[in-house]
């Protein structure tokens, strides 16, 4: 069944993880799965110092300054139990220049809700407007 607007962004608001995807400029579809959270109608993925990496000037920020439309995927899989399965899809538009409290803001719930993000370590933190939503549940009480 299809979810309507809100269903779809309280899944993903209480969701932990998604996909988030970019547009590469000569591949096409970059997909990486990410962290994240949301504040006031945005989204916010960080750059993190936790995990390893070869930079913190990832792919994605380098596909977004191209085009800056992304979008983020949460979805819940069961392997035996289908009526249990949905998915959320949050169409994204990039804000390079996003304010200083709403990325204060992001950040504050980035730690708040992943315990290894305890003192924001971030080099940044990506920051989208959601400017859609649509997602689909194989039932109603999922």
């Amino acid at each position: 069944m299809r979810l309507d607007a809100a269903d779809a962004l309280a899944r993903l608001t209480a969701h932990d993880h998604a996909v988030l995807s970019t547009l590469h400029p000569v591949r096409g579809v970059d997909a990486v799965p990410v962290a994240y959270a949301l504040h006031d109608g945005a989204v916010g993925v960080p750059v993190d110092l936790v995990k390893p990496k070869a930079s913190t000037r990832l792919q994605r920020e380098r596909n977004l300054e191209a085009d800056g439309r992304a979008t983020l995927l949460a979805e819940q899989w069961h392997r035996t139990d289908w009526s249990q399965l949905w998915w959320a899809r949050a169409e994204l538009e990039w804000e390079p220049d996003a304010s200083a409290e709403q990325v204060a803001a992001l950040a504050a719930a980035l730690e708040a809700r992943y315990p290894q993000y305890e003192g924001q370590p971030f080099a940044k933190v990506l920051v989208f407007r959601i400017v859609g939503m649509s997602g689909w549940a194989a039932a109603a009480d999922t």
